[in-house]
């Protein structure tokens, strides 16, 4: 089981509230690994980023998807050196490319509270 395979399943472990599905899709380059729903009704993306380091690495596909989705899209990075998760917003993709892991995020405490963030969307 590769890296994002197992923050995916940290992620659905800890976010009890949301119903997964797991994106594996070749013929639309760059649309993001996770589609969720919450039990208030909203779906929303999630793209699963690992890192080592504080670079995350995109596409340009996946970045465009971004641009083009800002709202409700979401990059769940997980900072494996140093057991750290962050959560931002598909609206922030460009300072993420830039800026990497130090960038500002919707969510910053946890895996947890990435998931009961993405529970709590409306």
């Amino acid at each position: 089981m590769g890296p994002e395979a197992k923050l995916y399943q940290k992620l659905r472990k800890n976010s009890k509230g949301i119903s997964w599905i797991r994106i594996e899709n070749y013929s639309s380059l760059g649309t993001p690994d996770l589609l969720g729903y919450n039990t208030s009704g909203h779906f929303f993306t999630v793209e699963l980023k690992v890192t080592k380091g504080k670079k995350l690495k995109f596409s340009p596909h996946q970045i465009a998807f971004h641009v083009k989705h800002p709202q409700h899209t979401f990059i769940l990075a997980w900072k494996a050196s140093r057991r750290e998760y962050k959560m931002f917003p598909g609206s922030s993709i460009l300072t993420l490319v830039k800026d990497g892991f130090k960038s500002p995020a919707a969510c910053d405490y946890g895996l947890v509270a990435c998931g009961l963030y993405l529970q709590n969307l409306q």
